[in-house]
């Protein structure tokens, strides 16, 4: 099987891309050259953007049994594909998000058929609007999608708290508790969340890989564990050896203060979310996500020590938190005063 893959040397894409060419798949590469030392020799490698014409014209003479683009975000981005893709691979294979869903939901369990609808994040907004396009191309002319909703998905580079810094500063929110200073979490920290391994993730997108059946279906492909973000955060400490010191402050307040975690909290992580994988089972019946969280954060601890420099650390990040849990006692103490 001939498969493209457009982007594939993310979190997620890297532990796709390495199960793909352990079941054979005959996989390219379409990157921007990052990352590249990571990728299998036996993955064939396309330099570039796909924005630029010569090298959409280079594509536009090739044909791939599946497309997967990891790095589409917004309605313009698919109406590139479509028109560069349209009869030349059997299966186009759009990641989406999980955030798309109903938020709040209408029933705690997540199917793919709950409805779409997140006023709070431009990131989801963008992604339904997405889907929704090709889902017409999908109507009006056959286009192959098969569209994938990803939730939280970790490895072994990441430690995905849901406040921490991110990118290449994950480490941040570790080495707070072996200082022994105290993590945030948003409201009660009761919420359920699910976290699911890169490597689980990639037996789902894999095993769709090729499947005609899946065209014009939406998955998404998660772990079945389910943990409050206390949980979350107790495992990670464990796993650093330390207790963890939380402080819950509400979203709202965290919000009010820090306005750019609108979409991230209110309109993701701070609420409870419950995955039927059921259907993806279903499609690939060999899946089934076996890394629990307390497994794949001793992997990302492990990784993390194995070289020094990979421990950096969001200076700034750490100071908006004290400023935040400062200035939350602060006005508590005050709302109590009030009341005397």
């Amino acid at each position: 099987m001939k498969v493209l893959f457009i982007g594939g040397t993310g979190i997620i894409s890297t532990a796709c891309t390495a199960l793909a060419v352990e079941r054979g798949i005959e996989l390219t590469l379409l990157t921007r050259g990052k990352h590249e030392a990571n990728i299998p020799r036996a993955v064939r490698i396309l330099s570039g953007d796909i924005n630029n014409a010569n090298l959409a014209s280079k594509l536009s003479q090739e044909k791939f049994d599946a497309v997967v683009d990891w790095i589409a975000f917004a309605p313009a981005d698919i109406e590139r594909d479509i028109k560069l893709f349209r009869g030349r691979t059997r299966q186009f294979i759009f990641i989406s998000s999980a955030s798309v869903y109903q938020k709040p939901a209408s029933h705690y369990l997540i199917t793919e058929s709950t409805p779409l609808a997140n006023r709070y994040w431009d990131y989801s907004r963008n992604k339904i609007a997405c889907e929704e396009r090709l889902m017409q191309a999908y109507r009006d002319e056959s286009f192959p999608v098969t569209i994938i909703r990803p939730s939280l998905t970790y490895g072994e580079t990441l430690v995905p708290l849901i406040m921490n810094s991110w990118a290449e500063m994950s480490y941040t929110a570790v080495d707070r508790m072996l200082r022994d200073q105290e993590m945030i979490v948003p409201g009660d920290g009761t919420s359920l969340w699910v976290l699911t391994h890169n490597t689980d993730f990639a037996k789902g997108l894999v095993g769709l890989l090729g499947n005609e059946q899946a065209i014009g279906h939406s998955f998404h492909i998660t772990s079945d564990e389910v943990l409050t973000w206390n949980q979350i955060f107790e495992i990670v400490a464990t796993a650093a050896g330390v207790e963890a010191k939380l402080v819950h402050i509400p979203s709202e307040f965290i919000v009010a203060c820090l306005p750019e975690k609108e979409g991230s909290l209110l309109g993701d992580k701070s609420l409870s979310v419950v995955f039927d994988n059921t259907k993806v089972k279903r499609f690939v019946p060999d899946y089934c996500a076996t890394m629990t969280f307390a497994q794949g954060i001793r992997k990302s601890l492990a990784w993390f020590d194995s070289d020094p420099a990979r421990k950096r650390i969001d200076h700034q990040a750490n100071a908006t938190w004290d400023k935040l849990s400062t200035a939350y006692k602060k006005g508590m103490a005050e709302a109590v005063k009030s009341f005397r």
